[in-house]
């Protein structure tokens, strides 16, 4: 009896401490395909976004960020909520031209930095347009 206890009080904690580590481990999807869902364009163009990789490359703050009470953005902090992009990056809010729709806001975020990396001669995302927005997504 006494080695039944010990045995399942062994896999209770083991199960309790595997169920914490996946849980701190949950940053999101692995993959997500990316579509603005306040401004979508007359003809829908998503885009596969491969959140992990990102996630091996580079920390939450270098793409997610949020807005203080005027407005502004702010840096991410560490568990932070993440919003859609579009839930700011839209035509009803009062961006710039160049940051007033999703589209113009990836484009700004992550075809610069796919560039940028090009340029510096790193390993880089896409920077055409059907590197991301594939045919297939919907």
């Amino acid at each position: 009896m006494k080695k039944t206890v010990y045995i399942l009080s062994a896999m209770l904690l083991a199960l309790t401490l595997l169920s914490g580590i996946c849980w701190a481990a949950d940053k999101g999807p692995e993959e997500i395909v990316l579509k603005s869902t306040v401004d979508p364009a007359k003809k829908a163009k998503p885009a596969f976004f491969p959140h992990a990789l990102h996630q091996e490359k580079f920390d939450c703050a270098t793409c997610h960020h949020g807005k203080d009470a005027d407005g502004k953005q702010v840096a991410y902090t560490e568990g932070q909520k993440i919003e859609k992009c579009d839930a700011c990056h839209n035509t009803k809010a009062g961006m710039t031209e160049k940051l007033d729709t999703f589209k113009e806001a990836a484009h700004a975020r992550c075809k610069v930095c796919h560039k940028k990396l090009k340029k510096e001669g790193k390993d880089a995302g896409p920077t055409k347009c059907n590197g991301c927005h594939k045919k297939d997504l919907k």
